[in-house]
């Protein structure tokens, strides 16, 4: 069963079996991302393979205090005065 993975052939026509061993080789060598699109540009013997990825979601990291961090909520009281305390410089 194929995903929702938008296909864009450039050029001349492909069967349907080799666009799947296109998207299954993305997906191999691509495990830890999310394919939304891909496309295909043939040239004679010759293909261009060019995939796109799902945005991958992640929290923001600061350094407070010497420690890097994303949010305060594992902080200490004393370690919660030392951030709110501190002088935040603008650029």
């Amino acid at each position: 069963m194929m995903s929702n993975i938008k296909v864009n052939v450039i050029g001349e026509e492909l069967p349907q079996e080799e666009i799947n061993a296109y998207i299954d080789y993305g997906k191999n060598k691509y495990k830890d991302r999310q394919i939304t699109e891909m496309t295909v540009k043939t040239d004679g013997e010759f293909v261009d393979l060019k995939y796109e990825f799902a945005d991958i979601p992640f929290d923001r990291i600061r350094r407070i205090t010497g420690y890097l961090v994303g949010t305060l909520d594992r902080f200490n009281d004393g370690k919660r005065a030392e951030e709110r305390d501190r002088v935040k410089h603008t650029v």
